[in-house]
């Protein structure tokens, strides 16, 4: 037998597979912290392991018999000679992970006018006064979108009324609506209406209709009165009077089921997160998203989008997450909705169907906006980013172009195949890529890219801080641990 050369081994040193032990599965791994990893695979099951326990599972020197081997197999990280069942049911679990997407669109935005009363300095929509009824959409503009809409296969169809103020075109909302139902007495979807509206102009009139059709109202409170006026003026400063006023009667008419809020984190909201969440808790809301101010229209302009970074965000973060696990330790549910989104990526089977953290993009896919002129864009920041003179994400237009050539065009199938996040460089090989996603409408809007340097991505770097430390509120704080479980959806 012919001497192998030092760039090969003999090939009794692949006998141990042959004879039984066992074999890898796809899967990566991430630090969390100096000495622990997250051992992660493709469908997201994941393990906090030592480097040592790390090192052996690599080399496959894991004792066969040991809770460690034992762990690794059940959580499909290995198939050894015993069973085959390691591979069917890791095909199982991406099905169902992956099952959202063969559903297809959900999320139908329309945006009925970019009218609004408010003159928010960090708006991201580049919103209109509201007396410029020319940015109103018309009826024949909703009824081209809602013949598209129920296009989609999707069993659920949520349509979302936004703006600028979408109360300032409340009689199109009665008409889309009207309509909406009517045509699905044929398609049978599950049909779902929301409002996100600042309340302003909310009366017991529109009160009354939504609660006839079983509207979901969504509005925005940025904290307490002074916080609140300050990020959000209008014109004779009572926009936290208003906000509070709509919220109470929203709660009456419809139910605290049917009213929820969110914030915008400012540079003023930076040393108040425990203030902030008070604030919720005193107007009877159960929930908060801790949201980072976005790059696009006003926010921009204005400057308020480079007002702090990532880190100090963070710290914001951190903090009012903390406060949450206190309040809930006291008895008292209450919840920050993209830490439930993370947990739920972490610890469900089932995919969120949240736009941001899917693989590839759920831009378009999952989410689709109609613009008030007819235009159709790929999420609700593509729409943003072209109200700032970019429409690289415009997919057609209502009025001009079908259901298979919008879902079909080259811009939404170009940026699907650049969003595959297991071929983008850096995410290919992180063991959060399970959990994460790739926002291309941000990334081509900070760095001219779709793909984007993740090294330089505020979003990859917001993204890994969060899930590091999420993670490690589950392995280490059991009273957090025991919080979280009780935020995953059955």
């Amino acid at each position: 037998m012919p001497v192998l050369g030092k760039k090969f081994r003999p090939p009794e040193a692949f006998d141990q597979a042959i004879n039984g032990y066992y074999q890898l599965l796809p899967s990566r791994f991430v630090r969390l912290d100096g000495k622990r990893y997250l051992l992660s695979n493709d469908v997201g099951e994941f393990l906090v392991v030592g480097r040592g326990q790390l090192a052996d599972y690599i080399q496959k020197k894991v004792p066969k018999g040991s809770d460690f081997y034992h762990d690794l197999k059940s959580k499909c990280f290995l198939v050894d000679g015993d069973s085959n069942v390691a591979l069917d049911l890791l095909a199982l679990k991406y099905r169902t992970k992956a099952r959202r997407i063969s559903q297809f669109t959900a999320l139908h935005i329309f945006v009925v006018s970019l009218r609004c009363d408010y003159t928010c300095r960090y708006c991201q929509v580049s919103r209109q006064t509201d007396d410029k009824h020319a940015f109103d959409m018309s009826e024949a503009t909703a009824d081209k979108a809602l013949g598209l809409v129920f296009k989609s296969p999707s069993p659920t169809i949520k349509i979302e009324f936004q703006g600028g103020e979408p109360l300032l075109n409340f009689s199109l909302i009665r008409y889309i609506v009207a309509n909406a139902t009517a045509e699905n007495i044929r398609h049978k979807k599950n049909l779902q209406f929301v409002i996100t509206t600042n309340l302003s102009l909310l009366t017991d009139e529109m009160l009354s209709f939504c609660s006839s059709h079983g509207i979901f109202l969504s509005t925005s409170l940025d904290g307490p009165e002074q916080l609140h006026n300050a990020n959000r003026p209008r014109p004779g400063m009572d926009g936290h009077k208003l906000t509070v006023e709509g919220i109470k009667k929203a709660q009456t008419a419809l139910g605290r089921d049917k009213i929820g809020a969110l914030m915008t984190t400012t540079e003023k909201s930076l040393p108040a997160a425990r203030a902030i969440i008070d604030a919720y808790l005193e107007n009877g809301l159960d929930s908060i998203f801790l949201r980072p101010l976005s790059p696009y229209g006003f926010a921009v302009k204005t400057r308020q989008a480079y007002k702090y970074d990532v880190d100090r965000w963070f710290e914001f973060y951190k903090e009012g997450l903390d406060y949450i696990l206190e309040i809930n330790r006291q008895g008292h549910r209450f919840v920050e909705l993209y830490t439930e989104l993370v947990v739920n990526k972490l610890l469900s089977p089932f995919s969120t169907g949240y736009v941001d953290l899917q693989s590839p993009s759920g831009a378009g896919i999952s989410a689709i906006v109609y613009n008030y002129d007819g235009d159709v864009y790929a999420s609700d920041e593509a729409r943003m980013l072209a109200e700032m003179g970019d429409k690289a994400f415009r997919l057609g237009n209502v009025h001009d172009d079908g259901y298979e050539d919008i879902m079909l065009s080259d811009t939404l199938l170009d940026m699907l195949e650049s969003t595959l996040s297991e071929s983008i460089p850096m995410c290919t090989d992180c063991g959060f890529l399970p959990y994460c996603g790739t926002d291309p409408v941000y990334h081509h809007a900070t760095q001219g890219d779709m793909v984007g340097n993740k090294a330089l991505s505020g979003f990859c770097g917001k993204n890994m801080k969060i899930f590091r430390h999420v993670v490690l509120l589950l392995e280490d704080d059991p009273e957090a641990r025991e919080t979280l479980l009780g935020w995953v959806r059955p």
